[in-house]
């Protein structure tokens, strides 16, 4: 397990990333939310809510190649928190979007 933590952790590390255009963030009672369209016949649609770290993160990212070091000065910037737990912040962040298909390398 702790391997497989470090592998992904390290193909972070290494990667450019970018957040896909066709997803855009929609208020919606108060939330933040991407929806996101599912193919006919399987699930129609899926909704990603973001909370307000998630959400300052997206709006800065959106649309520009970034790499983890990034999110981790984002996190930094605005947050009072130490590096070791931006980078932390950061790979499961980064991690979440890829796993919904947010991220394209």
């Amino acid at each position: 397990m702790c391997d497989d933590y470090y592998s992904r952790k390290i193909r972070i590390f290494a990667s450019v990333m970018k957040i896909r255009q066709q997803y855009k963030v929609r208020e919606m009672a108060g939330e933040h939310v991407i929806i996101m369209q599912g193919r006919v016949g399987a699930d129609m649609t899926k909704v990603i809510s973001l909370n307000a770290t998630s959400l300052m993160l997206y709006e800065a990212l959106q649309g520009e190649p970034f790499a983890i070091d990034d999110v981790v000065a984002l996190l930094m910037e605005n947050y009072d928190v130490e590096r070791e737990v931006a980078e932390r912040d950061a790979v499961k962040w980064i991690e979440k979007l890829r796993a919904c298909g947010l991220i394209e390398d």
